[in-house]
């Protein structure tokens, strides 16, 4: 039976490292909405194309052309024992049009896995990081500290904040975040498909969480 699951969780959750271990042990392709967006316009394939003349324009990219875009996607071979969907859907159209997308593959979506963490603790974890210079080596002030302050322990290049991770705009991004997916989580809480999974945890604990829900759904 093909697993086919979306992983939800704001800026600073943790949402990127939990697919990566999820997709390694479920043997299914991590899908992140926005990777597919480079693909199709590094190839310049012919939904790139159409995409590109409306990112040049300033205008967002409509709902058809990205769900053609994650429909090509899931029909490739090496989704047929299932995906993990990250970044979309991001609205309850989109997700509606993803539910008619597995239907036709005689599939359905299994769970929806929300990675729940307090926004101040989101802030404290993004506004903390920083980055040197020279190779983009990641630190935090407090969780990955660097020996020097200011300094990349790797290549001794100066470490910077970037504008994304100042408190002030991951403020404003963890709040655009969770105003516009709120419909999403209603959406699939009202499905019986949301499963909240406490990310204010090491992630070795957030993994064990989210594989247990797995678990416990597979031996329904």
């Amino acid at each position: 039976m093909a697993t086919y699951l979306i992983l939800l969780g704001a800026p600073g959750a943790g949402k990127g490292t939990q697919a990566e271990r999820l997709s390694q042990t479920l043997k299914v392709p991590h899908i992140s909405s926005g990777n597919i967006f480079r693909e199709n316009l590094k190839n310049q394939t012919e939904l790139g194309q159409v995409a590109n003349r409306y990112i040049s324009e300033g205008h967002l990219v409509p709902d058809d052309i990205t769900i053609a875009m994650i429909k090509e996607r899931l029909e490739r071979p090496d989704c047929a024992r299932g995906a993990l969907l990250d970044g979309f859907p991001r609205t309850p159209a989109q997700a509606e049009s993803l539910e008619s997308i597995l239907a036709q593959k005689g599939a359905r979506l299994e769970v929806v896995l929300y990675i729940k963490v307090p926004q101040e603790t989101l802030i404290h974890r993004l506004s903390g990081r920083w980055m040197c210079r020279a190779e983009n080596h990641v630190f935090h002030e407090e969780f990955n500290p660097p020996q020097i302050a200011g300094v990349c322990d790797y290549d001794g290049s100066e470490l910077f904040q970037r504008e994304d991770d100042q408190k002030e705009t991951v403020t404003e991004r963890i709040r655009v975040y969770l105003e516009q997916t709120a419909p999403l989580i209603n959406h699939y809480r009202q499905k019986g498909l949301l499963v909240e999974v406490d990310g204010n945890q090491s992630i070795d604990e957030v993994t064990e969480a989210l594989m247990a829900v797995l678990s416990v759904g597979a031996n329904r």
